[in-house]
């Protein structure tokens, strides 16, 4: 995906925890959508400083992408298991079939794409400092509220 692209549809989920939520129900509002997977250990990692975020930022709709690198990482109960485990509280999308993984053209985990109040994409970063390379341009989205 490129900067200034609009945000892809979230659809052709398998299951959502926390609530659904489509394009609609983000519009007009800085929206960060990250891709994890159960298998990955650096997902598990950054998923206490989302939690942070989410907190600490209520402003910034966070969505999360439960993305399979495997066929076990399809398993639906292991993935809530570690959604309660990490307490992750903000709308969870596993997507199985990959719908969503395919329109945001995103192959890695953990991956971050960042749209602004408009729905345009202005940074998208993944891998181990994915999380740090993510903080510039988001004090640069969420001081356009301003």
């Amino acid at each position: 995906m490129r900067l200034r692209t609009e945000m892809p549809e979230i659809k052709g989920i398998t299951e959502w925890v926390n609530g659904e939520v489509t394009n609609s129900d983000l519009a007009g509002q800085p929206v960060l959508v990250h891709f994890w997977s159960i298998s990955c250990h650096m997902c598990k990692e950054s998923l206490p400083e989302l939690n942070r975020m989410r907190e600490e930022l209520p402003q910034l709709k966070l969505v999360g992408i439960h993305m399979p690198r495997s066929e076990k990482d399809t398993d639906v109960d292991a993935v809530k298991e570690t959604i309660v485990k990490y307490e992750l509280k903000h709308p969870q999308g596993i997507d199985n079939q990959h719908n969503v993984v395919d329109a945001f053209e995103n192959e890695y985990v953990p991956a971050f794409y960042l749209f602004d109040k408009n729905g345009l994409l202005r940074h998208r970063s993944a891998g181990e400092k994915a999380l740090s390379m993510l903080k510039k341009p988001l004090e640069r989205v969420l001081g356009e509220l301003e």
